[in-house]
């Protein structure tokens, strides 16, 4: 299952690094009152997940600061875990056999 999970990083890793090399080509972002900024698209791309990352986590911050305020206040509501019971021995069973038999060897 790791080898499997390695497997599917490296493809991702590939496909995405293909789309980089096809996508070297300048782009320009037009802005208000003539200007623009020119720059490859792949860095454009790049940026544009790290402005959505960073905006995905700044908008999580406020309940994430929320449910932490509430943890203590609901602590004393949670019943701890039982400790688990340690299993018995089984007994030890020792066959009837005598100590003078010998074994095949080779299968003879």
């Amino acid at each position: 299952m790791r080898f499997l999970s390695w497997l599917f990083r490296a493809a991702v890793f590939f496909v995405l690094f293909a789309f980089a090399l096809n996508n070297q080509h300048e782009a320009q972002l037009k802005w208000f009152f003539g200007f623009e900024f020119r720059a490859p698209m792949v860095l454009m791309v790049l940026v544009v997940f790290a402005a959505g990352a960073v905006f995905g986590v700044l908008a999580m911050t406020p309940n994430w600061w929320r449910q932490r305020r509430r943890l203590p206040a609901n602590a004393s509501a949670v019943v701890p875990p039982r400790t688990p019971v340690p299993p018995v021995a089984a007994p030890v069973v020792v066959p009837d056999v005598p100590l003078t038999t010998t074994v095949p060897r080779d299968g003879i």
